[in-house]
């Protein structure tokens, strides 16, 4: 969710976030689970561990209506999404600077993070699919490679906030909603943020995973491998918009 200069910069039928002076305050509704906000304050403090520069988590609260409140630093700037926007002429620096800070996140670790292949197990174990494809799914998921890199989980251009320079090149950049951080194969993250970009802007999701790939020496090849599992674990979110297009890349066999 990202941060702007408005005092309400975002809002959703179950939270909002609004700024009052340097704290970004994400307001939950009284029916949003306590358990998850709970769960999102420690992955963020669990982050913050690695000793990567993330807006620090300052406070949970409760309203008197019941609402519970993750404060945070206020970190001004854009969001990446709101920058492409106005300059697309930028984009191949823009993907440069992206990968750069993920780059740096990925070579970081908690041992305290829930594991991605474990996550991933589980969403696709919830999946109403066929059996088979099930099966297969969760085969591919138990051979490729267990790490414990730092992952986002959601890192994507609307999850980064940038600083410029007068010429609108990026100075500084960080992320925010850890949330769905979790220790895993950086490749794993890397799928999910392209197929994340894919879905709304299919131009500069092929600049970011090229630019990944050459400066990471990883071979596009490593990434596809991850491509039907995390498409199967985004099924999870039930985005009807989204599902035919999901649905069309969790055959194996088309990654092989």
């Amino acid at each position: 969710m990202g941060i702007s200069m408005a005092n309400e910069v975002s809002k959703s039928n179950l939270k909002l976030v609004r700024i009052e002076g340097d704290k970004a305050l994400k307001v939950f509704s009284p029916e949003y689970s306590k358990t998850d906000v709970l769960y999102e304050a420690l992955n963020t403090a669990r982050v913050e561990d690695t000793g990567l520069a993330i807006p620090k988590l300052l406070s949970v609260s409760v309203e008197e209506d019941g609402s519970w409140v993750i404060a945070s630093e206020y970190v001004k700037g854009k969001t990446l999404a709101e920058l492409l926007k106005e300059h697309p002429e930028n984009a191949d620096a823009y993907a440069e600077a992206m990968v750069d800070y993920q780059v740096e996140f990925n070579k970081r670790s908690n041992p305290l993070l829930l594991k991605l292949k474990d996550k991933l197990a589980r969403q696709i174990k919830e999946l109403d699919i066929h059996a088979n494809i099930k099966y297969e799914l969760s085969a591919r998921l138990e051979e490729l490679p267990k790490h414990n890199k730092l992952c986002h989980g959601d890192y994507c251009p609307d999850n980064i906030i940038v600083s410029t320079d007068e010429n609108n090149n990026i100075t500084d950049i960080t992320a925010v909603d850890w949330v769905h951080a979790t220790q895993g194969n950086a490749s794993a993250d890397v799928a999910n943020t392209y197929l994340t970009i894919k879905l709304k802007d299919e131009d500069f999701a092929e600049k970011y995973i090229a630019k990944f790939c050459e400066k990471t020496n990883t071979e596009k090849r490593y990434v596809d491998k991850w491509m039907p599992i995390v498409a199967a674990a985004r099924l999870t979110r039930k985005n009807e918009e989204e599902k035919e297009l999901l649905e069309s890349m969790i055959d194996i066999c088309d990654f092989q």
